[in-house]
């Protein structure tokens, strides 16, 4: 579980986007709090993974907050969240190294979406000695047109089919993946070939006792 801190001086905001958290899967609220004090006493009693720091609190600015949060607690991840529009403050945010900048008022899904992404790329990182080009792209959110999707495949369901497979401790055939994503055989074919023609699975033959080889797909570390 990715263990969060939710800091925000409105009680009401914090209950929200802390029923937001835990509605997410793979993710838990450690603590709430309501001010930048507070804050940093629970970053460095809790340890948490990720901060959704809002930027307006009560006698400070949740971006002067950034570096005492991540001296408090130094593998803490921070999103912010505010209604704060100008452009000076992303920019800052930005020189801060934080993973995402989202705007006040958001729908859960918007912030799903953003912790789905922080799952995806910022944490995957955390399961490999050496990391990619594609994903380092993925991490700053770089899309080259030259690895554009051939045409039927979707981005998104390619990081479902990419996460099956990390997450399988042996390989999987066509099927087996077919079956736990709830695709056509034929579409998890497609998304499996796709990762083994760029690197990113290892394709190899099964063969029984009777009848065709089977093609068995694994994770390239």
């Amino acid at each position: 579980m990715i263990r969060v801190l939710v800091i925000d001086d409105d009680f009401m905001v914090a209950k929200v986007h802390s029923g937001f958290v835990t509605r997410t899967e793979g993710f838990e609220v450690c603590g709430v709090a309501h001010s930048a004090d507070e804050g940093l006493a629970l970053a460095r009693d809790l340890q948490p993974d990720l901060a959704l720091l809002d930027v307006h609190l009560p006698g400070t600015s949740g971006l002067d907050l950034i570096g005492p949060l991540r001296q408090a607690a130094p593998d803490l991840d921070v999103l912010v969240i505010t209604s704060e529009r100008e452009a000076d403050s992303v920019k800052r945010a930005l020189r801060s190294g934080v993973v995402h900048y989202l705007m006040k008022p958001f729908s859960y899904e918007t912030l799903r979406e953003r912790l789905e992404h922080y799952r995806r790329t910022y944490r995957q990182l955390d399961e490999r000695d050496e990391a990619g080009q594609a994903d380092v792209d993925q991490v700053f959110g770089i899309t080259s047109a030259r690895t554009s999707l051939p045409k039927g495949l979707s981005a998104e369901t390619l990081r479902l089919v990419e996460d099956v497979l990390r997450s399988c401790e042996g390989d999987l055939s066509a099927n087996e993946a077919a079956a736990r994503l709830g695709l056509s055989r034929v579409s998890a074919r497609r998304y499996l070939e796709y990762l083994s023609e760029h690197g990113k699975a290892r394709a190899s033959l099964r063969y029984g006792e009777v009848g065709r080889p089977e093609r068995r797909y694994s994770w390239q570390q």
